[in-house]
């Protein structure tokens, strides 16, 4: 697998994840969660893995990569939840299709699990992924019932995680 596909991160990704996903109320300070939903930005940051790192190659149906970011309220800042990413290639070519699934784990008010996907189509030169929609598809917690979407967007060692909540 090449190194731009672990920079998607963030269904963040996330690809993900971010995965992942600007801020009305941040994670640990709201109170409780309101019946018709809410909105919050989050930053993801990768956490390193004891791998070696991948050669440069193209990726081939049915590859798939893991990774885990921590997830905080500012860059840097102190760390609210933490993700975990897969993503397998469904389509190979010159631009490739990954579908990615992840589940986000916020703590504090409100607390609980998320989780989403996307199909998400990478061209391996491409170092920084433009952004991406996660679709969520459940959660738990204070998310229970959760519906709604995630923006995923490249913000140097980061992804900015904008999160859009209903219920």
């Amino acid at each position: 697998m090449i190194r731009s596909f672990r920079r998607i991160g963030a269904l963040g990704a996330a690809t993900v994840a971010a995965v992942t996903f600007a801020a009305a109320a941040p994670v640990a300070a709201a109170p409780a969660v309101p019946a018709d939903g809410f909105e919050f930005t989050l930053y993801a940051k990768e956490v390193p893995a004891d791998e070696d790192e991948v050669p440069d190659l193209s990726p081939e149906l049915g590859d798939s990569l893991a990774f885990a970011e921590d997830l905080s309220r500012t860059k840097g800042g102190e760390t609210v939840g933490r993700d975990g990413i897969g993503c397998t290639v469904v389509r190979a070519g010159e631009t490739a299709d990954l579908l990615c699934i992840g589940t986000f784990v916020l703590n504090g008010g409100p607390g609980g699990q998320l989780t989403g996907q996307t199909l998400l189509s990478v061209t391996p030169e491409d170092e920084a992924p433009a952004a991406f929609d996660i679709a969520v598809t459940g959660g738990t917690g204070d998310f229970k019932d959760a519906r709604g979407w995630i923006r995923s967007t490249p913000d140097g060692d980061y992804s900015r995680l904008e999160f859009h909540i209903t219920r």
